[in-house]
């Protein structure tokens, strides 16, 4: 029997934050990716990072990827297990990241694909499309993804919502808007046959829209994607998480989001590392402080050139509050430094992210959970601080907030609970909700 194996090529690591008991991967050698792909759970992530790239970094990385994972399907269909991989290219929900370089590279080097479907759909994090307009909901009311300030991401940055023209923008023209084939709310509510004759007759990696507004509506989609691929048809997706959770159809996950405390060491506070910037994460951060006894350290980004004494005093700083019995959120500079180009940009964020790698590998070591806030940021922390070549998801603590663990043989961090929270989720309050999640102890 030829198994379904949903691979997910993560542009940052917070595509797993609607599912549980899958792994991260932080490296994707032949052997890492076999390791994957013998795993019981029906997905797995390849964090590839590229959202911190440039666009031909994040082609290299991208396409060494694939290369890999052909290798290592190719090695276990030589052994006789042969696996039906479902490519899904996961970014983010507002539609940053680097379309259509990545899925250009995957149809490449894993294709040749019927079609890909662009499903930015992250229910959890208020995003939803309608009639082929992506949105985003501000205090109960639908605004067009164009209109918020994700728009304006000085590498990402996009003019409009509406998908079908998002594709004629990002790919120049070569795509054009009339091109784009769309699937409506109307299509997924309505005859499932009809849907997946549909399906069925794509071809040539025709570019297609997804709309949805609920998890029943991609509950839908999935099933009838998952009928056309056990018909032969290829099929490779550009998509936020919430079609994650339906191609997957996994069990309600075994400890409950307020349960997740059971995972922090010891009961000792934990700390915060923040390197999202965006409006949303700054707003989160003042409730955080307004509302906890969180010791606040900024990491001032004006002294960047004086890394080492920058990190000795902020790490000694979190082990005197610690050892007073209290956390720690270490946030750098609030908003978002303009440069003359975007490779400019780019380096700078390298060095922060340099920085704060280094901040993570020296903090104390009894710490008792560590937040990390922003998508790069967490790559970062999970592959460079921590070193993990792998790492397993627990469930959400918060919806859109993975938990992963370090191992038990962890050199510095043992079983450490990490929480994986994108810089785009959640309220003002959810960074403060977390960490008080976390911060208490349960059966």
């Amino acid at each position: 029997m030829q198994l379904t194996k949903i691979i997910a090529i993560d542009d940052d690591p917070t595509g797993s934050q609607t599912v549980h008991g899958c792994l991260l991967l932080t490296r994707w050698d032949v052997g890492t990716l076999t390791q994957a792909l013998r795993d019981d759970s029906p997905v797995f992530f390849v964090l590839s990072n590229t959202r911190g790239m440039d666009a031909d970094r994040a082609a290299e990385v991208t396409r060494e990827i694939c290369i890999n994972l052909r290798l290592a399907l190719d090695d276990l269909d030589a052994t006789g297990s042969r696996l039906q991989p479902i490519i899904v290219s996961r970014s983010d929900s507002t539609l940053r990241g680097h379309y259509p370089v990545e899925t250009d590279v995957i149809a490449a080097e894993l294709g040749p694909f019927d079609a890909h479907f662009l499903v930015p759909a992250f229910f959890e994090g208020g995003r939803i499309t309608r009639d082929g307009t992506h949105y985003l909901i501000v205090d109960g009311e639908p605004v067009p993804v164009h209109e918020t300030e994700f728009a304006k991401d000085s590498v990402f940055g996009f003019s409009t919502a509406f998908l079908p023209d998002y594709v004629a923008e990002k790919t120049a023209g070569r795509i054009g808007a009339a091109d784009v084939v769309r699937f409506s709310l109307a299509d997924l509510r309505g005859d499932r046959e009809a849907l997946l004759r549909r399906l069925m007759e794509l071809d040539g990696n025709a570019c297609c829209a997804v709309d949805a507004e609920c998890q029943s509506d991609l509950d839908v989609f999935a099933a009838v994607v998952l009928a056309a691929a056990g018909q032969g048809r290829r099929f490779l997706f550009r998509s936020a998480a919430s079609l994650l959770t339906s191609l997957a159809a996994l069990p309600p996950q075994p400890v409950a989001p307020r349960g997740m405390g059971r995972f922090t060491r010891g009961g000792r506070p934990g700390v915060v590392l923040m390197g999202s910037h965006v409006a949303k994460s700054t707003r989160q951060l003042e409730h955080l402080l307004a509302h906890t006894d969180v010791v606040p350290l900024e990491i001032d980004l004006d002294l960047i050139d004086h890394a080492e004494d920058l990190i000795n005093q902020l790490t000694g700083a979190v082990a005197a509050s610690l050892a007073d019995g209290r956390g720690s959120v270490l946030y750098t500079s609030r908003g978002e430094r303009s440069f003359p180009t975007k490779a400019e940009r780019l380096a700078f964020g390298e060095r922060v992210s340099d920085l704060l790698v280094e901040v993570v590998r020296r903090l104390p070591a009894d710490i008792g959970f560590l937040i990390s806030k922003g998508g790069i940021t967490s790559n970062d922390t999970l592959s460079k601080g921590l070193s993990l070549t792998t790492a397993r998801v627990l469930g959400q603590v918060r919806a859109g907030c993975s938990v992963v663990r370090c191992p038990a043989d962890h050199p510095r961090f043992p079983e450490l609970p990490v929480v994986v929270f994108p810089g785009n989720v959640g309220g003002d309050e959810a960074l403060a909700e977390v960490y008080r999640i976390m911060g208490t102890r349960s059966a």
